[in-house]
Order: C-alpha cells, then structure tokens, then sequence
C-alpha cells in the first residue's frame, strides 16, 4: 500500500469517504495526473507542478479541498476561499459529499490545469 492509500486509510469518518470520493473524481477527470505523498497529504500534480491537495486542518470538521494556484481562479469559481490567510492557496471546504458539486469541481480541475499549463512554475508568491 502506498503513503496516498495510507492517509486515506487512516482517516476517520466522514473525512474518509468525502476524500476518497474527491480522489475519484481527481483521478476519472485527469486520468494523467500524478497523485503523490508530500508534506504529509496526498497532492496531485499536473505536468509535474503541483495542481491540488487535499487535508484535513486540524481542530477543524472539513475537508480541505485546497488549489495551488487558486488565487488565479477564485473569480471564476466563488466557491475557493481563503480560510488561512494563505497568499495564494484557495480551498473548497467539504463537510458532507452531498454539499459537493461533482459537475463544478470538474470544470475547476479543468480550469486548473490549463493555468498550469500556462505557468512557469506552480507556485508564484
């Protein structure tokens, strides 16, 4: 099993199921994306960049749905926040995966990948 599949493991209800079913979601959108293990969370990687990760911050009851470079596509998808006074990272909070909208978070990993796309690097702050 690998470090991704571990996190997923461990987590407690309901975190499990909404990440798992995030991950699908991931994976069946960009089936070329790269799912690995950094700072401890799963991250997703597009063309080698990092694109997406997701985290459960603590004394917190969400999933943390969270964009590299979601400061770039929060005008276009309200629905990135910034929860953390983080300079550049927009997140979705998911607290039920019926309050998750399968068909816009498509369109934002979509969007996503095509700014990396025309990024020199993921991180630009």
């Amino acid at each position: 099993m690998n470090p991704v599949e571990q996190y997923f493991i461990n987590q407690k209800e309901p975190y499990q199921s909404i990440m798992l079913y995030v991950r699908s979601v991931i994976l069946k959108t960009l089936p070329k994306i790269e799912e690995k293990y950094n700072y401890k969370i799963p991250f997703y990687h597009h063309n080698k960049k990092p694109m997406c990760y997701l985290n459960v911050l603590k004394g917190t009851n969400y999933v943390d749905v969270a964009f590299v470079q979601g400061i770039f596509l929060q005008d276009k998808f309200p629905q990135l926040k910034d929860y953390n006074n983080r300079q550049q990272v927009r997140s979705i909070k998911v607290k039920k995966i019926e309050d998750f909208d399968e068909f816009i978070f498509i369109d934002l990993l979509k969007e996503a990948t095509y700014l990396l796309d025309n990024s020199k690097k993921a991180w630009n702050f």
